[in-house]
């Protein structure tokens, strides 16, 4: 190595390069690490210095060495690389390694307009120095590399155009404490933030990119999840379209209820003219979809939910098919089709499926979500009328197209809504739940918008967090992080802007929170049990109890202080129906644990005082929120034990928690046999979660005669997931025959499913009455 080399300093001064300065940052970095090698780094370095570098490339190439040495063999690489790149940051940020005092930080910060000035007007100098001794910033120290990436590219405050970041991680978890709990009054607020903080900066609680990247700044709007319904006027999909761009702009995952709209050739102006069907108005969704892009933290993103009985369902469900031509495609949105019994009725019994035109068949539509009875009473008696236009075909032929575009795209979703009714919080009488959001873990009610500042209207918006699983050493911790997590999210709802009147009067009404769980796969690991074998439903059934019983009494907590929220005579909660009650009951023949807390106390209680919030939970991806705390992501089990994301960083490898202890414990996503296992834990969630789940199906096509997956399996998991009350399903992910799954992940965008063709053999033996639902 030539130590004659020059190097140029922040400053623009030149200097020969000193390799022992170096030498001792990387030591420092190695301290307590196992299996890294100080001198193995600066070789990998050294060899990529040159005469002229600047201090900053040094920093990023000796970054990028130790990352480059993560593996399974050595994962502590890991977090070597993530203390170089954190030392790398507050130089950037600060000038220096140390960090200032925070009451000093957040006036210069609000000086320059990138923190909220209400930070100075609400807390005195004391109160921040108060704050300040609460701060641990060696905290930072124990993120991953990929944390540290992903903190810098979408959560800490910056200048996206100039790539200056202003501050760390430890000032940002602070900071959202401070907003969240200024108008608590003065003698408990400094206690909740202390609580809050320590949750948040050692991972036991995970907050979502809106929330981490958004609370402390200017900006002023944190739900991750929007739901909006369109109805079938032209002034109600424009509302629509104006409120996608509003909130699109506000980093928000957009779910559209487009069911509504009538097919194609329906008459309108009373037969003055044809409609144009559901596509011109999906791609105008679309288009207002696609308008903005977030801020630099992630794109616009949406998915648009219709009936499976829908006069143009089989063009509706292509829309995604690289086959075909623009006109009638409308590829760059996610599409959730929604069923109920009554459609598994005739598969199963090799019957037909009529389709209609919602604006044909009178109360159908409505009664499609409140009441299943009437829904069919209805449906037969249109099936019967000559005089209603309609299209009849084997339910199979439609069931395995839907299924054949899902198994091709991974992007056609599933929304039983008779499950999201029926078990729901939400009296579906009054307040029916119509859709599902971006990701398929929300279900919320809506009302279309009639015009862009209807208060009739309501758009559901739902903001979320996460318990780590992998923190928890006992359940009754769920009972402090409840409180904090409800708290806080409750705190949100009124600290954040609402630029449509139809969010705030939903949001006030019925102040809804979705509470989730990340690391699962860790969790049944380190408790020696696994998704496949049925051996982690007593764990999974007890965890989810606690979960839910605590979140529900922590809600109740706060509506005897703070009151109920004003809806809250439109929950099933306030007549005293709890999840457990409502239930599908064919779960019980899988898993038959006892309850272990005292819900009639809890029920006497909330139908006594009521809940501050109309619901609690729901089971997100937080595909990026959990490589911030070093977790598996939400529910799913690892594809390997690296997972290898991409980034506009480059690769980020991240190596699955405790992996040298428990390397033999975790199961892999393609080492398990079947969806059955998977299925089962996800409805034993189910029964405690008020909302719904992202869940997955898997399958790996060289596992069948052909390499191709039967039809029959792809149904019969269809039917399992309905028979034991799964209410939504997210991605179908194929398993493209690559061996080596890591280059795989590379080649995908973050939280999209593996790249598929289709690999489904068709099969018509389903339908031969064996599943019972």
């Amino acid at each position: 190595m030539n130590n004659n080399l020059l190097v140029t300093k922040r400053s623009g001064e030149r200097e020969p390069i000193d390799l022992d300065k170096i030498h001792k940052v990387i030591t420092w970095a190695a301290k307590g690490l196992k299996n890294v090698s100080v001198s193995q780094v600066e070789i990998k370095a050294h060899i990529q210095f040159y005469d002229g570098i600047k201090t900053s490339e040094i920093h990023e190439t000796l970054i990028k060495s130790a990352a480059d040495l993560i593996s399974t063999d050595s994962p502590d690489y890991q977090y070597l690389a993530a203390r170089l790149a954190i030392f790398h940051l507050r130089k950037r940020a600060y000038n220096q390694f140390e960090p200032p005092a925070l009451f000093d930080h957040v006036s210069k910060m609000v000086e320059m307009q990138k923190y909220d000035h209400h930070l100075l007007e609400d807390y005195t100098q004391s109160e921040f120095e108060q704050m300040d001794s609460y701060l641990d910033h060696w905290r930072d120290m124990n993120f991953s590399y990929a944390a540290v990436k992903q903190l810098e590219g979408k959560y800490l405050v910056q200048n996206r155009v100039t790539g200056e970041v202003y501050e760390s991680a430890q000032f940002l978890y602070i900071l959202v404490a401070a907003c969240l709990f200024a108008n608590y009054p003065k003698e408990t607020r400094m206690d909740y933030i202390k609580r809050f903080y320590d949750a948040v900066s050692t991972f036991k609680l995970s907050l979502p990119t809106p929330i981490m990247s958004g609370v402390r700044t200017p900006t002023r709007q944190f739900s991750s999840c929007v739901l909006i319904e369109t109805g079938d006027s032209l002034d109600s999909i424009n509302a629509t379209a104006s409120a996608i761009v509003k909130y699109v702009s506000q980093r928000a995952g957009i779910g559209v209820n487009a069911g509504r709209i009538r097919a194609l050739g329906s008459p309108i102006r009373g037969g003055e003219a044809f409609h144009t069907g559901c596509i011109p108005f999906y791609k105008y969704f679309q288009t207002a979809v696609k308008s903005c892009s977030q801020g630099g933290v992630r794109g616009g993103a949406a998915t648009l939910f219709y009936p499976l009985w829908h006069l143009e369902v089989e063009s509706l469900l292509v829309l995604k098919n690289n086959r075909g031509v623009e006109e009638n495609r409308v590829r760059h949105l996610d599409y959730g089709v929604q069923f109920n019994k009554l459609m598994y009725q005739r598969l199963i019994k090799d019957e037909n499926i009529t389709l209609f035109s919602p604006s044909d068949v009178p109360g159908l539509y409505d009664a499609f979500f409140a009441d299943q009875e009437k829904f069919e009473e209805l449906y037969v008696k249109y099936e019967q009328d000559d005089s209603i236009r309609k299209k009849t075909l084997r339910a199979i032929d439609l069931f395995s197209l839907f299924m054949q575009e899902r198994a091709s795209t991974g992007r056609i979703y599933l929304q039983n809504v008779d499950h999201c009714n029926t078990h729901s919080p939400f009296d579906p009488k009054v307040a029916p739940v119509r859709q599902s959001n971006l990701c398929l873990e929300i279900a919320l009610p809506t009302k279309p918008l009639e015009q862009v500042d209807d208060e009739n209207g309501e758009i559901a918006l739902c903001t979320l967090s996460a318990f780590n699983l992998g923190a928890i050493e006992n359940l009754d911790e769920f009972e402090e992080l409840s409180e904090l997590a409800v708290r806080a999210l409750d705190s949100l709802l009124d600290y954040q802007d609402y630029p449509v009147p139809a969010a705030y009067n939903a949001t006030m009404g019925r102040r809804t929170l979705g509470v989730g769980v990340i690391n699962c796969a860790y969790y049944l690991a380190k408790n020696g049990v696994k998704y496949s074998d049925g051996s982690a439903n007593g764990l999974i059934h007890r965890t989810f109890e606690a979960m839910q019983y605590y979140l529900l009494k922590a809600s109740n907590e706060l509506a005897k202080e703070k009151g109920a929220c004003p809806k809250f005579n439109e929950t099933t909660y306030s007549q005293g129906i709890m999840p457990i009650d409502s239930y599908k009951k064919d779960l019980d023949a899988i898993c038959n644990e006892p309850l272990q807390y005292d819900w009639d106390s809890l029920r006497a209680s909330i139908k006594e005082h009521g809940l501050r919030n109309s619901t609690l939970s729901a089971l997100m991806p937080s595909e990026t929120s959990s490589q911030i705390s070093n977790a598996t992501n939400g529910i799913e089990p690892p594809r390997g034990h690296i997972s290898i994301k991409s980034s506009k960083d480059g690769v980020l490898k991240q190596v699955v928690p405790e992996y040298e202890r428990l390397k033999e414990q975790y199961e892999l996503l393609w080492d398990i046999p079947s969806n059955d296992g998977y299925l089962q834990l996800v409805a034993i969630m189910q029964k405690f979660i008020d909302q719904t789940i992202s869940a997955n199906t898997n399958y790996d096509p060289s596992k069948y005669d052909g390499g191709k997956v039967p039809m029959k399996l792809l149904l019969k998991d269809l039917l399992t997931a309905y028979k034991l009350g799964v209410k939504t399903m997210y991605y179908h992910n194929t398993r493209d025959g690559n061996k080596d799954e890591s280059t795989q992940a590379v080649k995908r965008a973050e939280s999209k499913p593996l790249a598929q063709e289709a690999v489904v053999e068709e099969d018509d033996d389903c339908a031969g009455g064996a599943c019972k639902i």
